[in-house]
């Protein structure tokens, strides 16, 4: 069986897994101990997001001509691929807050929604909460004012009772 012929499947599936994808990040994964890359794993699972490590070659033949070709020029080194398909932040938040016990995991870049970022501006996504905050503190921010309306109302009625 010729070479092309088993690294054919290899590639399929990761392009399978980056079809639909909302938000990917390309991870420098080394020096992390067994241990922690378990933790990770599993924190990355709980999410729903696909942590894997592949060849460098393999992501690169994935990739080409598709939205997530501009992360080709940081497939040097260890690499890993965090990809989810329902929250675009997802996989740069927890990594993220991941590195924060364990500093040799670096974000090398990510596609947030089609568009390309560098690890600088992938920290700055990391940093934004979660769909499910941004939705509460939203309906928080909607409750407050008709709220204190109705205990202005309440007093009202009060006062008039009295």
């Amino acid at each position: 069986m010729a070479k092309v012929e088993l690294k054919k499947p290899i590639v399929d599936e990761i392009a399978a897994n980056l079809e639909g994808a909302d938000g990917v990040v390309l991870v420098d994964h080394c020096g992390l101990t067994v241990e922690q890359d378990t933790q990770l794993r599993k924190q990355m699972r709980a999410e729903g997001i696909i942590y894997k490590v592949y060849k460098n070659t393999m992501l690169n033949f994935a990739i080409k001509d598709t939205e997530f070709e501009p992360l080709s020029k940081h497939l040097e080194g260890p690499s890993a691929v965090a990809i989810s398909k329902t929250d675009a932040t997802a996989p740069a938040r927890i990594i993220a807050n991941f590195a924060k016990t364990a500093p040799q995991l670096e974000i090398k870049a990510g596609v947030v929604e089609g568009k390309y970022y560098d690890a600088k501006q992938m920290e700055a996504i990391a940093n934004i909460p979660s769909r499910e905050v941004l939705l509460g503190r939203l309906f928080g921010s909607m409750q407050s004012p008709i709220a204190n309306f109705a205990r202005v109302l309440n007093q009202i009625a009060e006062s008039k009772e009295a």
